[in-house]
């Protein structure tokens, strides 16, 4: 049976349910939470940044590294010079858990993403709880005002924010929610083909002062070279390093590329 991105959405509303009775003892623990590394500080260097992604599957690719030993991934993906580390966190169509967050968060230095299909305040103060630095908001799942009450919400909570987008209409809606960074998706989520030219016609539009990421069908250092022509702060790498033989060399292979000087901002400390 084919996966869609509006089952996926179904899945995530009953997780979101499930944690309501919890919401306030949440709440409490994302206040009491120690203090994460700071998401912007992955964006420094002169070279792309690499956020290497922990991932086992994923309904485009089905199985990519069943077996994946999340804090152990994080650590090679760290000593290969990832700049910071995304942990999917969707059981059911990612093979991810919140567990393999918090394990990854005590394994590594660097900030640490959360990538999910985020769509209820629950959402963020259980990522803050578990040692997040930063939280995925995907433009293309929330109307206008859930996207500012997030993105408001996960500010004051201490948590950077990606806001990821498609096409130029979704950049707008992003860029007026002032986010640290903005992910441009070569991956179409309502058919999760991966093309391109989204991130090539996206990513230079997205204005100086915010770290610009591009996301999916990335795999090689020509690839990186490229997103680095088109004006990227950063990428985003899942399946590539998931699957490699030795992460921490995948990794390594892909984040000396050095970023195009005057192709974009980078945003400010």
């Amino acid at each position: 049976m084919s996966v869609s991105l509006q089952s996926i959405l179904k899945t995530t509303q009953q997780r979101v349910r499930a944690l309501a009775p919890r919401r306030a003892a949440l709440e409490r623990a994302a206040a009491d939470a120690a203090e994460a590394p700071r998401w912007l500080d992955a964006f420094d260097g002169p070279s792309v940044a690499v956020i290497a992604e922990v991932k086992r599957r994923s309904p485009s690719a089905g199985a990519i590294a069943p077996g994946l030993d999340a804090a152990r991934q994080a650590a090679a993906y760290a000593a290969g010079g990832a700049s910071a580390i995304s942990v999917l966190t969707d059981g059911p169509h990612f093979g991810g858990s919140l567990d393999d967050l918090e394990r990854v968060r005590a394994a590594v230095a660097a900030p640490v993403l959360r990538k999910d299909f985020i769509l209820d305040p629950v959402q963020l103060f259980e990522s803050r709880a578990a040692g997040a630095s930063a939280v995925l908001l995907i433009v293309r799942i929330l109307d206008d005002a859930r996207l500012v009450e997030l993105a408001g919400l996960a500010r004051a909570l201490g948590l950077g924010r990606l806001v990821e987008v498609h096409d130029r209409a979704e950049l707008d809606r992003a860029v007026a929610v002032e986010p640290e960074a903005i992910g441009v998706n070569s991956r179409d989520l309502d058919t999760f083909t991966v093309d391109p030219a989204h991130v090539e016609t996206v990513l230079p539009a997205v204005p100086a002062g915010i770290v610009a990421v591009a996301e999916s069908g990335i795999a090689t250092a020509d690839d990186v070279t490229r997103a680095a022509g088109w004006g990227a702060d950063a990428v985003l790498v899942g399946t590539a390093l998931a699957r490699a033989a030795n992460p921490s060399e995948a990794v390594r292979a892909l984040s000396s590329i050095t970023r195009v000087s005057g192709a974009r901002g980078v945003a400010a400390r």
